[in-house]
């Protein structure tokens, strides 16, 4: 069966997952996760892709960022797989490939849901039991988001910004993790990138689908009467 293509709107965030086969590892060693993300800001420079939070976890990657052109993100997202796939490769002198299929994408709605879903990515170490505190796992953009260090390659989204006026970003980001996110916001974001669906209001949501003419949200449980009455995941 056809599969749609991805929900795709330049200058829209994206929130992408890309996980290792049957949920195996994909980081061996510290010079793996210093290589991806070498291979990463590389990519994204070169696809036109702002990236604005990070997490590399010892099985999969989460990505919060924004393609300028059509396709950026793919673009980018096939350019890194195929250069650090081949970096395993040589190194541990394996064969075949290391992610499972294509990556999941949910684009995601600024003013809603963009600062839920970074502290979301960041707090992905927190919530394995792998760090008790955001700032010390190594192999994520909270220490860069909060100000503790400056990586010098991620782009800060307006909403971000929008948290310094009238003081200091970095203290105000810091701020929000001292809060829980909300379970229903965490069920939201699971759902819709697991879904590769639109992560917003309704509003925003009839918005995409009007603007790609095809369904954007998860549909609701139950056989669809028709192909188009549901958001198809592509793979």
């Amino acid at each position: 069966m056809a599969r749609l293509p991805r929900i795709d709107v330049p200058g829209v965030p994206e929130h992408v997952i890309a996980r290792g086969v049957d949920r195996q590892p994909c980081f061996f060693d510290d010079s793996d996760y210093l290589t991806y993300l070498e291979h990463l800001r590389a990519a994204a420079t070169k696809a036109a892709v702002a990236i604005h939070a990070f997490v590399l976890m010892t099985n999969h990657i989460h990505l919060l960022a924004t393609g300028v052109l059509p396709r950026s993100i793919s673009v980018m997202m096939q350019a890194v797989g195929r250069r650090y796939v081949r970096h395993v490769n040589q190194t541990y002198r394996r064969t075949g490939t290391l992610f499972e299929g294509r990556f999941r994408a949910s684009l995601v709605q600024s003013e809603r849901y963009l600062l839920t879903c970074m502290r979301y990515i960041e707090l992905n170490p927190v919530r394995a039991g792998m760090a008790s505190n955001p700032a010390d796992y190594r192999w994520s953009s909270f220490r860069s988001n909060a100000g503790l260090e400056n990586n010098g390659w991620l782009q800060p989204h307006p909403e971000y910004l929008r948290l310094g006026v009238g003081g200091n970003v970095h203290a105000a980001y810091r701020e929000l993790f001292k809060t829980s996110i909300d379970t229903d916001d965490i069920r939201a974001i699971r759902l819709h990138i697991n879904k590769d669906c639109v992560l917003g209001s309704e509003r925003f949501q009839t918005e995409i689908a009007v603007m790609l003419g095809r369904r954007a949200h998860v549909a609701p449980l139950g056989r669809p009467r028709t192909r188009n009455r549901r958001c198809w995941r592509e793979t």
